[in-house]
């Protein structure tokens, strides 16, 4: 069985190599989908019987190790030495800064890396983490996949 939250964030970004305005600073209204894979827990007289596991379960922990710390923050390439030094000179700003460059496909495999030790399998029904998806704008995103990790 497959089951999937879905969680929403801002957050600015730029790509400084793009040949397009997405060089330029802008933020996104970001969507990110958690889906999980396990066995439906058979437990008569428990909180997680008929669930694979509890959608506020998989916020809390989604919130936890991604959007809160993604949340109206600026997603910054580390080697973008200029936007870097411009967001350190603004005092208490939300920065995070990445080794690699922001884009759609870089922050779902962050994300997937991020959140895959956090679901835990703790009821023996084999939960595990299958695909991080994070939306860009409503039309465009990436998924990051057990596959795509070697996992």
């Amino acid at each position: 069985m497959q089951i999937t939250r879905r969680l929403e964030f801002d957050a600015g970004h730029r790509i400084p190599d793009h040949g397009s305005q997405c060089r330029h600073l802008h933020g996104h209204r970001y969507a990110i989908e958690i889906t999980l894979s396990g066995e439906v827990i058979q437990a008569d007289g428990q909180p997680m019987n008929g669930m694979v596991m509890d959608f506020s379960e998989i916020k809390a922990i989604a919130l936890r190790c991604v959007v809160d710390q993604w949340d109206h923050a600026f997603l910054a390439y580390s080697g973008d030495l200029a936007v870097v030094a411009f967001l350190d000179s603004m005092p208490d700003h939300k920065t995070v800064l990445l080794d690699t460059v922001p884009t759609a496909e870089n922050l779902a495999r962050i994300a997937f890396a991020l959140l895959d030790p956090a679901y835990q399998d703790s009821f023996g029904n084999h939960l595990r983490l299958e695909r991080v998806r994070l939306y860009e704008t409503p039309n465009c995103w990436a998924d990051a996949s057990r596959a795509d990790h070697h996992l």
